[in-house]
C-alpha cells in the first residue's frame, strides 16, 4: 500500500467519513481563475464559489453511487468450509490467487474467514521466510499438521462482511474495522456472493478520485 493510499484508512478528522474535502477557494483564487478565461464573465466570487460547491457535491454523489461492492468484488469465489484441512485450504488460496477466503456453512452462510496470516500462525511462523527453515528441518511434522488441522481451528469468526449494495462509506468503515486485505460480500441473508479485495477498492478509489479532481477543478 502506498503512502498516498494510507490516509484512506486512517481515522477521519470529522464525522462524515464519506466526505471528500473541497479545496478552500479564496476570492483571490477565484479572481485569478476568472482572469484566465477569455471574455467578460458576469459572476461574483460568491456565485462562483456556490457553483463549485454544487459541482463538487454532484461529483461525490456520482462517485458514491458507482462505488458499489457488487461492482468491485471478485465472483465467483470457491469458499472453504469449517472441516477443510489446512493443506486443501492453502491449495484453494493458490489456485484463486487470494490471501484470504470466506468460510461458509449450510446454504452459503458466511461463518468466518481464513487468512494467510492465520495459517502461518498455526504453523508457528510470522512469515514464509521464518517458516522455510522449519519446513526443511521438520517436514514430516508440518505435513501431519497440514493434514490434521481443520479450517475451523484457524479461522477468524465472525468475519467482517459487507453487503453487495454497500457503497463507499460502508466499505471504508468495514476496512477500517480490521487489518485484513479482503472481506466477504454477502446478500441480504448473509450468504456469500463474492470477495472484495482491499487493493481492488483502492484502485477504484484512485480512478474515481482522479476523475473527481478533474471534474471539480475544470
Amino acid at each position: 500500500m502506498t503512502e498516498n493510499h494510507l490516509h484512506l484508512f486512517q481515522e477521519p478528522d470529522h464525522a462524515s467519513i464519506d466526505e471528500i474535502r473541497e479545496l478552500e477557494l479564496s476570492d483571490a483564487d477565484i479572481i485569478d481563475a476568472m482572469r484566465e478565461i477569455p471574455g467578460y464573465i458576469d459572476i461574483t466570487t460568491t456565485d462562483f464559489r456556490t457553483i463549485y460547491h454544487l459541482a463538487h457535491a454532484h461529483a461525490v454523489e456520482r462517485m458514491n453511487s458507482r462505488m458499489c461492492a457488487r461492482n468491485l468484488m471478485r465472483s465467483p469465489i470457491q469458499p472453504l468450509n469449517p472441516t477443510t484441512p489446512l493443506y486443501q485450504a492453502a491449495g484453494l488460496f493458490v489456485r484463486q490467487g487470494v490471501k484470504a477466503l470466506p468460510v461458509v456453512v449450510g446454504g452459503g452462510l458466511v461463518s468466518g474467514i481464513l487468512t494467510e496470516t492465520d495459517i502461518l500462525k498455526r504453523l508457528g511462523a510470522d512469515s514464509f521466510l521464518e517458516l522455510l527453515p522449519r519446513l526443511l528441518e521438520q517436514c514430516d511434522r508440518l505435513a501431519e499438521c497440514c493434514h490434521e488441522t481443520a479450517t475451523s481451528t484457524m479461522m477468524t469468526s465472525p468475519a467482517v462482511t459487507v453487503t453487495e449494495r454497500a457503497g463507499f462509506s460502508e466499505i471504508m468503515c468495514a476496512f477500517r474495522s480490521h487489518g485484513g486485505r479482503s472481506m466477504p460480500v454477502v446478500d441480504g441473508r448473509g450468504r456469500l456472493v463474492g470477495l472484495l479485495m482491499r487493493k481492488d477498492f483502492l484502485a477504484a478509489c484512485q480512478l474515481d478520485l482522479q476523475s473527481l479532481d478533474e471534474e471539480t477543478l475544470d
